[in-house]
């Protein structure tokens, strides 16, 4: 049958006629629900959709010996539609939300999303404040059974990936949401809370020590860390007078000098980077190390979080270079989608072989001939797909190593010259937003004037061991006896497995 079209305009008047003029300005006055999720592909009810936060405003009490944590969230955002309720990411109990200063109505809607109707509805581009007030014993609550707040012996810390925020603060939880932060954070005398950017100002009363931190420049929510303990502290400046700031917990035992001599070379290594990425993008440097029983770090913005374990077997200044690699690549430069995690965690990885080759223990195409070697044809390392690995296997050893060894034949294929000012070009034109694989593959093409896409295809979304490429064909040898299976689990910036959180492949 032969259906004819209706003109463009002709349809619209006849939608027009049959919606009457009242029904339509009341749609538009009273809006719509923002989307409870941004739609991620991996994780389609991260986020929310309807608005867009521009600065968060956290003023917190946290009681270590109870672990009970009271909270005064603001957020200052942006409406994107009209809309009559939108959602939060959030865990804790809630006990009132005011929109624009009125009291608004709230409800849970599955174990992370707080439903937020305001008094009166909200027009499209309307600048507004929302006010959260809420406590609770962020340890106890579960989401799916787990908690990405993590229990020490003098307190606690908000640290891991993809998610962390919803155990201490209401947040549009996804990376394409960046906002500046003041943290502001009480706790009893004689303990300190650590967190991002700048500590702007400390202040005791009544026997609580407050610390109001600042981090200035757009932030992901997952990279908002806190911490609170008891630690060893230390200060200073970089060069070109940035405040560093390190902390330790005083009760990390053993691991406390080599966790100490590999910090405190942050300024070194961070020097260092900018001549590889340009300049350093945030107000702050610096380190922390609570006293978890976690195996994994993380690149929370300005100041990352490091476990124990990565120091158990002595000095480890490459997990440092991972980590502050991803201020460039991760943090200023964050993932549009999850499914982009290349983008963070192959560039962090190549930047340890870069350090590798400075410091002659072993040049990147090494480095790459090794890790092309370690694993046969048939091993399920060359099964993920480092491009898009799924959720299953986010943190999986090959996005990281398999990922590095990319970079490796992309600078083969390009030269020294197009190769080291793409690193250093790509976080400038990206800085403080968000990227994918594929704006990669065309910057590079870009830079470099040469078609690269059968080269990231083969090496990034090609399930299966790719050909030696022609300048990692000598030296290979035999391959060695297949390593043992890697898991989806978050790999820290050594080569072993370690546990990243829940991660995303236990129930989601």
């Amino acid at each position: 049958m032969h259906r004819r079209l209706l003109a463009p305009s002709a349809l619209a008047a006849c939608l027009l006629l049959a919606i009457p003029a009242s029904a339509a300005t009341a749609t538009s006055q009273e809006g719509a629900p923002g989307a409870p999720g941004l739609g991620d592909p991996y994780y389609p009810d991260y986020g929310n959709g309807g608005y867009d936060v521009s600065h968060y405003d956290l003023r917190l009490k946290y009681q270590p010996t109870t672990d009970r944590l009271d909270g005064t969230a603001t957020l200052l955002a942006t409406t994107s539609q009209a809309l009559s309720r939108f959602n939060l990411d959030f865990a804790l109990d809630v006990s009132e939300v005011r929109v624009d200063g009125r009291k608004a109505a709230f409800t849970r809607s599955g174990a992370h999303e707080l439903e937020v109707t305001p008094a009166a509805p909200l027009a499209k581009d309307q600048r507004i404040s929302v006010v959260v007030r809420y406590s609770g014993t962020p340890s106890q609550v579960k989401v799916d059974g787990f908690t990405s707040w993590l229990r020490t012996p003098d307190g606690g810390v908000g640290a891991n990936e993809p998610e962390s925020a919803w155990w201490w603060f209401p947040s549009n939880d996804h990376p394409l949401d960046k906002a500046t932060y003041d943290i502001s954070v009480a706790v009893p005398d004689g303990t300190q809370a650590i967190s991002n950017g700048v500590l702007a100002s400390q202040s005791s009363r009544l026997g609580w020590t407050r610390y109001n931190w600042r981090s200035n420049k757009p932030q992901a929510t997952y990279l908002a860390t806190l911490a609170v303990g008891k630690f060893d502290i230390t200060t200073g400046t970089t060069a070109d007078g940035l405040p560093v700031l390190n902390a330790y917990s005083k009760d990390l035992g053993d691991n406390a000098g080599a966790a100490r001599a590999s910090i405190e070379r942050t300024p070194e290594v961070a020097e260092w980077l900018t001549e590889v990425f340009g300049p350093y993008p945030f107000n702050a440097l610096g380190g922390y190390v609570p006293n978890t029983k976690t195996g994994y770090a993380l690149e929370t913005q300005t100041r990352p979080f490091y476990s124990p374990a990565q120091f158990a077997k002595g000095a480890n200044v490459s997990v440092v270079v991972h980590e502050l690699a991803h201020q460039w690549y991760g943090d200023s430069v964050s993932v549009k989608g999850w499914k982009d995690i290349w983008v963070n965690e192959g560039f962090a990885r190549y930047a340890q072989w870069l350090w590798s080759e400075k410091e002659g223990e072993g040049t990147g195409q090494e480095l790459a001939d090794h890790v092309y070697a370690q694993y046969p044809a048939d091993d399920p390392f060359w099964k993920v797909r480092p491009g898009d690995p799924g959720p299953e296997n986010q943190f999986h050893l090959a996005v990281y190593d398999r990922g590095a060894l990319t970079l490796q034949v992309l600078r083969n294929e390009i030269g020294d010259k197009d190769f080291f000012a793409i690193l250093k070009g790509w976080p400038q034109q990206n800085a403080y937003g968000n990227a994918s694989v594929a704006d990669f593959v065309r910057y590079a093409e870009k830079v470099s004037g040469k078609p690269l896409a059968d080269l990231f295809e083969t090496w990034l979304y090609t399930a299966a061991k790719p050909a030696a490429p022609a300048a990692a064909r000598h030296g290979l040898g035999e391959e060695p006896t297949p390593a043992e299976p890697r898991s989806w689990k978050k790999i820290s910036a050594t080569d072993t497995v370690h546990d990243h959180g829940h991660g995303a492949g236990s129930h989601r």
